[in-house]
């Protein structure tokens, strides 16, 4: 499912990576999460490439739309 989403909003037409950003597992951050745009990283296998940094997906706690505040996806 994780991976469908982010396909999606890659790839879909109606989608702009812009308007959406991830909340990562990040050890030493505030709550040990950050939040990071998605229009700042690239999608590439099983992990996302923010500059020189590759983050597996299993890291990825949330989705969501920073327009609308819409929760696409929620790590249980």
């Amino acid at each position: 499912m994780l991976k469908e989403i982010l396909n999606k909003i890659f790839w879909h037409p109606d989608y702009k990576r812009e308007d959406f950003e991830v909340v990562i597992l990040h050890r030493g951050a505030e709550e040990n999460k950050k939040a990071i745009s998605l229009d700042d990283v690239e999608l590439k296998g099983n992990y996302l490439i923010y500059f020189d940094t590759y983050i597996p997906l299993h890291r990825i706690l949330e989705i969501r739309n920073k327009k609308t505040g819409e929760i696409l996806y929620k790590k249980k």
